[in-house]
């Protein structure tokens, strides 16, 4: 069974004897169940019975109802409402919408609304580039998704994507002070979300490319580049490579190696994987390999014959594996450096991370079940890192997406490209100071106060440097020039 865990937190109310020990019984059948008690906390007190709320993580949805079959099998306990928490927490949804300005007499709704506000359409249609200075669209990012790759769920639509768009913004307020906007699409077809997002775009400074599956997000992500004039990044993609990159930079220090040495095999060719991938060769890695479910990805492949030129596997076929390694992923680790695993789960053993080489770079990234048991990959790996909160050294994409559209939004940014994301990595390796580093802690916590500062400003340098941040116009009135044209307080 796994190991409790807060997403499966309950809230079960429960009227016992005020004396006795139903109190300890409780506790014991929870913790001989398999569950944790996280709180305790008496609501009602007589002379009589006592209402106690307990705080239960279990494993799982069913371990919970076992849990609470028990519960109610204490003599003299009499079980109460039960409380999903993780429900509780998204009941009405997480996010809202609210006034920056009090709505307080008639005054205020002529300059909040009509007839003030026909002065500020009025000089924006005349000044097209004041929009950033007189409208949100210059802190507003649209979190679009088609719910076609949802996390671990696949293809569950855009209603059940709904939940997840909705964190994502949350997040984005969170770590950025960004107001972000979930969309959700009841579309698949390519044509139609690239005219869909395409036509949005003016009311927003960015696009943030959600949960679509590969290889369509490329497309997608390819075709929108080319048709906004703001910048469009696709978090599964570049987020996660951008994480992996630092994680990586920092994990070299650890073993005193160089990224232009150290011999790469991945396990994913996805829309994660071949973003690693191209990012990590941008960074000057020169020696990489990738499996994917058919084994090794090479030139001589039969299947890749008939593979569309330009195509992600075939560019991966045509930028890696100089060597012409072949066979299986198992093969293909012996004597490597890095494994980075974006697959599924249990595709490799400890006798494979052992016939690594010396001072080995493990990340197993599949959630909720790494590629390889992290316990058993450090038995005989130096660093080890998993997408997963319960291990050290987790992979999180939220330490980079807030950042990197903070310091887009900063710059004005036009577009994202490589050298902004190579930025964004380096800032985040270097957030971890020399004297903190060690194999567990090759990549900062998510709360650590100094990460999207350092991030946003790497991209806000990078995007200025590469002449990708629009020139900030001067101000054409009054009123636009007491508009603030920096990111909100």
């Amino acid at each position: 069974m796994s190991a409790p865990s807060v997403s499966y937190s309950m809230t079960v109310r429960l009227e016992v004897p005020a004396g006795g020990t139903a109190v300890s019984q409780i506790t014991t059948v929870v913790e001989s169940s398999g569950g944790s008690v996280t709180g305790l906390d008496v609501t009602a007190s007589g002379h009589e019975r006592l209402r106690i709320d307990v705080t239960i993580a279990a494993s799982s949805t069913s371990h919970a109802d076992e849990i609470v079959a028990e519960l109610r099998g204490i003599e003299g306990v009499a079980l109460g409402k039960v409380s999903d928490r993780t429900f509780l927490m998204h009941l009405g949804g997480k996010i809202e919408m609210s006034s920056k300005h009090p709505i307080r007499n008639r005054d205020d709704l002529s300059m909040v609304y009509t007839p003030g506000v026909a002065r500020v359409c009025t000089q924006i249609a005349e000044h097209p580039e004041d929009a950033r200075r007189l409208t949100i669209k210059r802190n507003s990012v649209a979190v679009v998704t088609d719910g076609s790759a949802v996390l671990g769920l696949g293809n569950i639509g855009p209603k059940a994507a709904l939940p997840v768009m909705e964190g994502k913004a949350a997040l984005f307020k969170r770590f950025a002070g960004i107001d972000a906007w979930p969309i959700c699409l009841d579309t698949q077809d390519t044509d139609t979300i690239v005219e869909i997002v395409r036509a949005l775009a003016p009311g927003f400074a960015g696009i943030n490319l959600e949960d679509i599956s590969a290889p369509r997000c490329f497309e997608i992500e390819a075709r929108l580049r080319e048709l906004v004039d703001i910048p469009v990044f696709h978090d599964d993609q570049h987020g996660t490579a951008i994480v992996v990159l630092a994680a990586l930079y920092n994990a070299l220090r650890v073993v005193d190696k160089r990224i232009e040495d150290i011999r790469v095999v991945m396990s994913g060719a996805g829309a994660a994987g071949t973003a690693i991938l191209k990012l990590l060769l941008e960074a000057g890695v020169k020696h990489a390999v990738v499996a994917d479910i058919h084994g090794v990805v090479h030139d001589g492949r039969e299947d890749l014959v008939g593979e569309a030129e330009g195509s992600p596997l075939r560019w991966i076929a045509e930028n890696t594996n100089s060597e012409g390694v072949t066979g299986t992923l198992k093969d293909a680790v012996v004597g490597t450096d890095v494994f980075i695993g974006v697959s599924a789960p249990n595709v490799l053993g400890g006798t494979d991370v052992a016939r690594m080489a010396e001072d080995a770079i493990v990340f197993a990234l599949a959630n909720p079940d790494p590629e390889v048991d992290p316990a058993v990959a450090r038995e005989t790996a130096a660093v080890v890192a998993t997408g997963r909160s319960d291990f050290p050294n987790q992979i999180n994409n939220v330490l980079v997406f807030p950042g990197v559209f903070r310091g887009l939004l900063d710059a004005q940014s036009r577009s994202v490209n490589d050298e902004m994301m190579l930025a964004a990595a380096r800032a985040l390796a270097d957030v971890v100071l020399e004297d903190e580093l060690n194999p567990n802690y090759i990549i900062p916590s998510v709360f650590n106060e100094k990460v999207s500062g350092a991030v946003a400003g790497a991209v806000r340098d990078a995007a200025r440097a590469a002449g990708e941040a629009a020139v900030a116009p001067a101000p054409t009135t009054a009123a636009a020039a007491t508009a603030s044209d920096g990111p909100p307080a």
